[in-house]
């Protein structure tokens, strides 16, 4: 048997600490919440399919795929600039 204790200090680093002041943002623009929309409906779509049973496989793989289309979507609409300080958005400081 070792004579070493059953406990172990653990040492705290010391960090600067975290500026609260500055808006990290979250995602609030309309490429994330049609993004979000279009994915919500193919979760919806994919979970329906899921408590019917094994018929409806294929229902369950286009849920799939409106969930892949709502990415796509999402990073598009943000590449056109409506994403967070787009250059289609007019920022109102909300």
């Amino acid at each position: 048997m070792s004579n070493k204790s059953a406990t172990t200090s653990t040492t705290v680093s010391t960090q600067e600490p975290m500026d609260h002041s500055v808006e990290i943002g979250h995602g609030n623009s309309p490429a994330a919440w049609t993004c979000v929309a279009i994915m919500l409906v193919g979760t919806i779509v994919g979970c329906v399919a899921f408590t019917i049973g094994e018929s409806a496989t294929i229902l369950f793989w286009v849920g799939v795929g409106i969930i892949a289309v709502g990415l796509v979507a999402g990073i598009a609409m943000k590449a056109a600039g409506y994403g967070v300080e787009g250059s289609k958005l007019k920022n109102t400081g909300h």
